[in-house]
């Protein structure tokens, strides 16, 4: 009988996840420690029957559906590579991945994606929910009547049944801009907060988190908003050109999500690029070109490929081996970039 993931796991002192990612080089996981599992495992003689699992996810026919809201939204864009990924790897081994992209925000139509994949004979689903109360009862439906385990990426529903979340600490990233924003402006002034949608739980704690920091830590700060765009940059702009009318000594604006080009098309025609300082969300290329030209200060980004991956490859993992996710909570991790360490 070959050696198991397992016996390597307990040999190695380690979870089954980790020696599964180190000996399939997927996922985060620090090198010394693949390099020594990796050396377990040739001692302890592994070798990988990947024709058998392909057949067994044949004969079983297990499928994985993947709902992705927002899709069109240039993070999403570098979401969906992950998926991608992960659907190429699961393809191989005879499963099947179901990917359905929503470009908006609506629970209707993400209510519609999961009835047309459990007619359709999913076993399981990663998806990006809304906090809508219509979306957290169907997702107890699926969790609990038919048994269909469900996880979220990018914004977490956690009163539903579903069985883990992969994403940013959406608390702990609207704290980190609050540090910055307070240092920004020297602990006073008025601060606009503008961001997606208000359903969106992600972004909310966003707001949440920079919200409670801000007045914990810098009570002469006067905070104005929270306003929201729905991701679109002509609603922010045009969000912006009111909150600037009303707020003529508006020292800075945190915005949580998309829409970021019209925001700072407002401060453009007022000539206030650098004036009104800003923060913004994820690394992409339009972040990094409104950076260069002095409009964006910070940028407080996440690992957005792995959001799109992880969920996929949890969900296999617990489908064909019955390896449960290590954490109920796995957090991507935050980083913060300036105009002088973006890429070239």
């Amino acid at each position: 009988m070959g050696v198991t993931i397992r016996q390597i796991a307990e040999a190695a002192g380690v979870s089954r996840g980790t020696v599964d990612r180190a000996l399939n080089n997927r996922g985060r996981i620090r090198p010394e420690v693949a390099e020594r599992i990796q050396k377990i495992a040739e001692e302890m003689g592994y070798r990988p029957n990947q024709l058998g699992r392909a057949l067994s996810m044949s004969k079983n026919n297990i499928k994985i559906g993947v709902i992705v809201q927002a899709c069109e939204t240039p993070f999403m864009n570098d979401v969906l590579e992950g998926v991608k990924k992960a659907k190429e790897e699961v393809d191989n081994l005879g499963g099947t991945v179901i990917v359905c992209k929503i470009p908006h925000i609506s629970a209707s139509d993400t209510i519609e994606a999961m009835e047309e994949m459990r007619k359709d004979g999913v076993s399981a689903i990663a998806m990006v929910p809304s906090d809508e109360e219509a979306v957290k009862e169907k997702i107890r439906e699926f969790t609990g009547v038919y048994q269909i385990p469900i996880v979220t990426f990018n914004s977490d529903v956690p009163d539903t049944g579903r069985l883990c979340f992969v994403g940013q600490n959406g608390i702990q990233c609207g704290k980190a801009a609050a540090g910055l924003m307070g240092e920004l402006v020297n602990g006073t002034g008025k601060i606009a907060i503008i961001s997606g949608y208000q359903t969106n739980p992600s972004l909310r704690e966003r707001v949440d988190g920079f919200t409670t920091q801000i007045r914990e830590k810098y009570p002469d700060v006067e905070l104005v908003g929270p306003e929201y765009c729905f991701e679109e940059n002509e609603k922010a702009e045009k969000i912006t050109e009111e909150i600037l009318k009303e707020n003529p000594d508006l020292k800075a604006i945190y915005m949580t999500s998309h829409g970021e080009l019209g925001v700072c098309m407002a401060l453009k025609k007022k000539s206030m690029a650098g004036k009104i300082k800003m923060i913004a969300n994820d690394f992409m290329g339009e972040n990094y070109r409104l950076m260069r030209e002095g409009y964006i200060h910070f940028l407080i980004g996440q690992d957005a490929s792995i959001q799109g991956y992880e969920p996929v490859m949890i969900l296999f993992r617990l489908l064909f081996h019955a390896e449960e996710p290590e954490k109920e909570l796995i957090y991507t991790e935050i980083y913060i970039r300036n105009e002088y360490t973006i890429p070239e």
